[in-house]
């Protein structure tokens, strides 16, 4: 299918590594120019030669930013120009109990999981209604929606940037711009992946054992078997063309079956 996103400039928060590297690699292969996003300028330059492949004309760039941080932020919009495709994939996640996270780590997780989106489509999507044409798309979790016990804050913060992106569709009646969320489910990401093997390492099981025993506990999966970043990229790059037109303020689930409740 041709996804007609040639021409088209895309910016991916925190996609040097798992789903938003993904998305980034999955823009450029459909004719998009990509500029990545990351904390950490090694990672940033790692992902930048992993897309490129060696090739300097491929359109991808990068910006090294802490999306916590304000001024970090304002001057990366500054930097980042005028862009058609936005995705707020940057999050942080993470297992602990609740009587654990201090106001701290709260702020922290709000900053990252929810004010990045906000700072990052105040700035843009006033420009995509100007010029009639735009996509938004937040990388949520299922976790925003059934909120697990052991990860409040991150379930708590990944259900107001769900309801973030409900409000902004809002203000797009009648225009070319478009706001959606994409519900993943247990996705072996990076992350995902440093913590099984480390678990694999200290339980002395094999790395597919532990990662089937993991997905075993979850008794509602209908995929049972972790997502792959690149499955939750191909509804991405669904959403991100201008086939999607008719679909705007939605939740998508690409979740593996995760949640029973029709949304």
């Amino acid at each position: 299918m041709e996804l007609q996103l040639n021409g088209r400039r895309a910016f991916v928060s925190g996609s040097t590594q798992g789903i938003g590297f993904a998305i980034a690699q999955g823009l450029l292969a459909e004719g998009a120019s990509v500029v990545i996003n990351g904390r950490d300028r090694d990672r940033v330059d790692r992902a930048l030669r992993e897309l490129n492949a060696g090739d300097p004309d491929v359109p991808v760039s990068g910006i090294v930013a802490d999306v916590a941080d304000p001024r970090q932020m304002q001057q990366m919009l500054v930097e980042l120009g005028e862009v058609d495709i936005l995705v707020n994939n940057v999050g942080l996640f993470e297992l602990a109990a609740f009587g654990d996270i201090d106001d701290e780590d709260w702020q922290r997780y709000f900053d990252v999981n929810v004010m990045s989106g906000v700072r990052l489509s105040r700035d843009l999507l006033p420009r995509m209604l100007d010029r009639g044409w735009g996509r938004i798309i937040f990388i949520g979790t299922e976790s925003g929606v059934n909120v697990p016990a052991d990860m409040v804050h991150y379930g708590v913060t990944k259900a107001a940037a769900l309801a973030l992106s409900n409000g902004l569709a809002k203000l797009t009646r009648g225009t070319g711009v478009t706001v959606n969320t994409i519900l993943g489910g247990p996705t072996y990401s990076d992350g995902v992946a440093d913590t099984v093997v480390a678990l694999s390492a200290a339980q002395d099981v094999p790395e597919d054992a532990m990662k089937a025993a993991i997905i075993g506990q979850n008794t509602t999966s209908l995929l049972q078997r972790f997502i792959e970043p690149e499955e939750v990229a191909s509804l991405a790059l669904y959403l991100a063309s201008p086939l999607s037109s008719a679909t705007n303020g939605a939740a998508l689930r690409a979740d593996g079956g995760v949640l029973t409740a029709v949304l």
